[in-house]
């Protein structure tokens, strides 16, 4: 067992490869989302 299993995260299976793979997916999806959202609010004519 890693040490990711502490905090917040007290719940069986917060350190499986399978969480810590969709978490991250999610987290840089939205930071994309918000880089994207910000270059057509800056550049409206640059992105559709």
């Amino acid at each position: 067992m890693t040490d990711l299993n502490r905090g917040i995260m007290k719940f069986r299976g917060a350190d499986t490869y399978r969480a810590i793979v969709l978490s991250s997916i999610v987290v840089l999806g939205a930071i994309a989302l918000l880089v994207v959202w910000a270059l057509g609010a800056a550049y409206p004519s640059v992105l559709p």
